[in-house]
C-alpha cells in the first residue's frame, strides 16, 4: 500500500535534493548567526542568503542524475533547468529584492507622516553570484555524499 512512498524516499535523486536543501539552509542559519550573533530559525525557510538553497537543490538533482545515468538526455534537461533556476535567482529575484528595499524606504517615509500603514517587504529574495556559487558547491557535495552512502 505504501510502496510508492518507500520508493520515493529511497530514491537517490530525491534524497540528494532534500539533503542539499537542508544542508544549504542550515549553513545559511550559521552564516547569519556569525554575521549578527542572533539565531533566526526562520532563515531556514527564507529565500536569499549564503549559500543559495535553490542552486544547491537543482545542482544536486543534476549531479545525482549524472552520477546515476551519465550524460543522458535527462541529465541535459536537468542542466538546462538548473541554469534557468540559477539565472532567475541571480537576476530577476535579486532585482525584485532591490526594488523591495526601495519600496520599504518609501513606506517608511509614509509611516513617519501617519498616512500609510503596511508590512515591510522581504528584501533578501535573490542571490549574488558568490551565493549561487556556494550553493553550486553544496549541491555537488550533497549529491556525492548520497551517492557514496547508497
Amino acid at each position: 500500500m505504501f510502496g510508492w512512498l518507500v520508493a520515493i524516499f529511497t530514491n537517490q535523486i530525491i534524497l540528494s535534493v532534500i539533503f542539499a536543501y537542508v544542508l544549504a539552509s542550515l549553513m545559511k542559519m550559521v552564516f547569519h548567526y556569525l554575521g549578527t550573533d542572533v539565531w533566526d530559525w526562520m532563515i531556514f525557510f527564507r529565500t536569499g542568503g549564503m549559500p543559495s538553497s535553490h542552486t544547491a537543490t537543482v545542482i544536486s538533482m543534476a549531479t545525482s542524475v549524472y552520477l546515476l545515468e551519465g550524460g543522458s538526455n535527462l541529465f541535459i534537461i536537468c542542466v538546462i533547468f538548473s541554469a534557468i533556476v540559477i539565472s532567475d535567482a541571480i537576476g530577476l529575484r535579486r532585482a525584485v529584492g532591490k526594488q523591495a528595499q526601495v519600496l520599504n524606504k518609501v513606506a517608511d517615509e509614509f509611516k513617519y507622516f501617519g498616512k500609510f500603514k503596511t508590512r515591510r517587504l522581504h528584501e533578501l529574495l535573490g542571490h549574488t553570484p558568490k551565493q549561487a556559487f556556494g550553493g553550486f558547491l553544496v549541491g555537488i557535495l550533497a549529491a556525492h555524499i548520497i551517492y557514496w552512502l547508497a
